[in-house]
């Protein structure tokens, strides 16, 4: 266990009931750090309908663990958003310790090759994941340098963002940019004492592989039916024998937080079972 209780942690991308995260938020806050959850809207699956409540849940749950919890609706790619949001938490919540920039574009139109890729596919997968994660950033590394007490910017990239992958361009290309962000802003941190470092995850078992199978469901063939074979396909061919929950990820998410984790940073830690191993 890890204590990081006293601090402060804004998660992007944290309204999914099935999501890193949820599952980083929840990690954090059993950890003993109070919470900031963030995504662009209070519920970003509500066209697929569950019991989940989104945003609105997830700080109910962290509440229940004895955290304090706000909920920030924001969209990461609007800097005047983006900074509002975390005025907003530092009004709230007194202080911005640990940002997780885990929100992303969503699967879907971006699963063919760069030569049927359409323009405003390629600018929106560019705008969540880079822009985005270079506008909290920036926001909360200013807010960091302000403090004066360092933190830990912790940035969702992928085993896409180290090796390229048919049919996946706008994704993998915006990964790549964001390990180039993180050790950039490792640097340029440092003399802060704001240790910044990546996850790469393989494959995780969240919403978003529904979204995925949605768009490469062949003709006859069901989303569900399609999800199941990829999952099964994935795992088989991991070392470790499954895919990643995303428990997985949160845990490392935690332990970067973590003092453990005082002497690293620039780094871009892929958790695949194995599957990568770079």
């Amino acid at each position: 266990m890890y204590d990081l209780r006293g601090k402060v942690a804004l998660i992007t991308g944290a309204g999914g009931g099935q999501g890193m995260g949820r599952a980083i938020a929840l990690r954090l806050a059993e950890e003993g750090a109070d919470i900031v959850a963030n995504d662009v809207a209070m519920d970003p699956y509500r066209d697929r309908p569950s019991a989940w409540g989104g945003l609105a849940d997830l700080v109910k749950e962290i509440e229940a663990m004895g955290r304090r919890a706000v909920l920030a609706v924001a969209d990461i790619t609007d800097s005047g958003q983006v900074d509002g949001m975390v005025r907003m938490a530092v009004e709230s919540l007194g202080r911005v310790d640990i940002l997780v920039n885990n929100a992303a574009s969503r699967h879907g139109r971006d699963t063919v090759p760069v030569v049927e890729l359409d323009e405003d596919v390629w600018d929106e997968a560019q705008a969540v994941n880079v822009k985005g994660t270079f506008l909290c950033s920036r926001a909360v590394g200013r807010e960091m340098v302000r403090q004066g007490r360092g933190g830990r910017i912790i940035n969702i990239a992928s085993i896409a963002g180290k090796h390229g992958v048919a049919g996946r361009a706008a994704y993998c290309t915006s990964k790549f940019a964001v390990i180039g962000l993180t050790e950039c802003m490792a640097l340029e941190m440092a003399p802060h004492g704001v240790n910044v470092n990546a996850i790469c995850p393989g494959v995780v078992d969240t919403q978003r592989i529904d979204l995925l199978a949605g768009a490469l469901a062949g003709e006859g063939e069901t989303e569900r039916e399609y999800r199941d074979r990829f999952m099964a396909e994935v795992a088989s061919q991991t070392p470790l024998g499954r895919v990643a929950y995303p428990s997985d990820i949160a845990r490392m998410a935690a332990f970067l937080a973590s003092s453990e984790a005082d002497y690293l940073t620039g780094l871009s830690v892929t958790v695949s079972g194995g599957s990568v191993m770079d």
